[in-house]
Formats: C-alpha cells, structure tokens, sequence
C-alpha cells in the first residue's frame, strides 16, 4: 500500500491542480510562448551552497547548468533532462532529484535548460544535446537522466549517441536512468485509457496539444527523436526504468520494458504499485527507497 505521504498527495493533487480540458490551443500556445519568455530554468540558490555552479551555452545559445562538487572530485557525469510536457521550466523537485542523485554517485551534475514548447520544438535541443552529451561521453563516464517528458528526451539522445557510436564516432552513456518517461507521443501503447483512468494528475484530454506542441507537426510524431520508444532500441546501454502504475505514462512505460526484453537491451523496470507519476521526484516516503535504488544501479 502506498505511504500515507503518498496518500496524502494523491488526494490534494487534483484539488491543487484539477484538470482543466485544453478548448483552444492556439490561445494556449500564444499564453505559454509568453510566459517561457519571461521565465527560464536557473539553478536554485540552495545549490551553490555544496556546488560550483558555471553555465556554457551550446545550440542557439540556450544553457548547460554544470554543477561540480566543491571538492573538485567526482568519479562520473550524471546528465538530467527535466520534465514538464516540454512547456515548462524545472521545478526545485527536480533540481533535488538530480543534485541528491549526483552527491550519492560521485557525480558532477549537468542540468540542460533546453528551449520550450511550443516556441520551440525538438529540433532546437535534440541535435545540439546529442552533440554536447557525446562529448561528454568522449571524456568520461556519463549517466544520462530524465523525467517525465525529460526522460523521452534522455532516450531520445541516447538513440542519437548509439547511432554516433555505431558509426566508431564516440563513445555512449554508461547508464540510462528514465522516470516514468514520455517516450510515446503517439500514445499508441496498449492500455494507456486504462493508465489514464487511474492517473489523479495527468490528463489523456491534453495529451495530443502538448504532444504536438513539441514535435512541430503530426508527422514528426513517430520520429525516433520525438517517440524514441518507437525506434531502434538495440545496442542502448544498461537502464533502470521506474513508474507507477497510476501514472497516465505507465501503459508505454510497461511497452518500452517489454520491447527491451525482446531486444536483449539490458534494463531493470520498476513498478511502483500505486504510485503516482514521476514519484521518485516527489516528497513522499518512497522516494528515498528510489534514490537509493536509482544510486546503487548507477554504481554498479
């Protein structure tokens, strides 16, 4: 049964946020291109108390967070995309995650703010993060990380890097770690009303608008780049896939696990029975039990 923190969020998260059907795109689209331009992702002040924080800029000039502990020492890179529909700014649960991620494996911490939707779209990150996580790989180890629409975007890069590697061009990530990823944006897995139905904060209603805010246009939807879980998933390196099963994303989350067990692709599916989306990221008891899990698979 879920922790009565869990519990507690399950029940205040449609109260907090209740879902409100998308009625006019356009309007939303011009809403959300005004507020991202007068917000963008910044690490938060807390961070810079145990990290050296720099900024380099790669693409069109968007920035890469590098978060290097205070010692100077770290044994491997832990690369994390945000999530949020790929229209929002990270949110300070995901700063955490990651910084608490990076601290428990020895990790400097990189952290993308990549252009949003639906300004943006995944021509303007996919090419330029592929490009600067394979040099990344090229100098060390390096754990690539994301959640939510961020963990499609991880898988995404990592179908790019397998590719470079197959060529003899670079080297890939060691591991791949994707929280309840958005890796369908046709939403064509099996059961996903179902997953749908049981999900108190996800809305299938607005799944097509943010869906195709992103990828620019319907037929850039099956793309590898922008549903990477339809690709090519051979020769991708040792991943640890977690969702809950009260997560609208958990029909494609249990379709990735089952095409990688046909493929010999080497990963690890957790099932959090009940649990919400993206719950390793929130404050609820079972987070903690989930970064450990998540830091021991990373080592090793």
């Amino acid at each position: 049964m879920p922790s009565l923190s869990h519990r507690l969020i399950a029940f205040a998260l449609p109260k907090v946020n209740p879902p409100v059907v998308i009625r006019d795109p356009e309007r939303l689209r011009a809403a959300l291109v005004a507020k991202n331009r007068s917000r963008q992702t910044t690490p938060p002040a807390w961070l810079e108390k145990d990290w050296d924080v720099t900024v380099e800029r790669i693409g069109s000039g968007f920035p890469v967070y590098v978060a290097t502990p205070r010692s100077g020492s770290f044994t491997r890179t832990l690369v994390h995309l945000h999530g949020g529909s790929f229209t929002a700014i990270a949110h300070d649960r995901q700063w955490k995650w990651a910084a608490r991620l990076a601290r428990s494996t020895g990790a400097r911490l990189v952290f993308p703010a990549y252009p949003l939707a639906p300004e943006f779209t995944w021509r303007d990150s996919v090419p330029a993060l592929t490009a600067y996580v394979g040099g990344l790989c090229d100098e060390g180890e390096v754990v690539l990380a994301g959640d939510s629409a961020g963990g499609g975007l991880a898988l995404a890069i990592a179908l790019g890097l397998r590719d470079r590697w197959r060529a003899g061009e670079g080297a890939q990530p060691a591991r791949l770690v994707l929280i309840a990823p958005w890796a369908d944006l046709t939403r064509s897995a099996p059961g996903t009303e179902e997953s749908a139905a049981r999900d108190p904060w996800l809305s299938l209603d607005n799944h097509d608008t943010y869906a195709l805010f992103w990828a620019g246009s319907e037929a850039d939807l099956v793309l590898p780049e922008v549903s990477p879980a339809l690709g090519d998933l051979t020769d991708l390196p040792p991943t640890m896939l977690m969702c809950g099963t009260h997560d609208m994303l958990y029909a494609g989350a249990e379709a990735l696990a089952a095409r990688a067990a046909t493929l010999e692709w080497p990963l690890v599916f957790e099932v959090g029975h009940g649990l919400l989306h993206v719950y390793p990221i929130l404050p609820v008891s079972e987070a903690r039990g989930a970064l450990k899990r998540v830091a021991a698979f990373i080592r090793g």
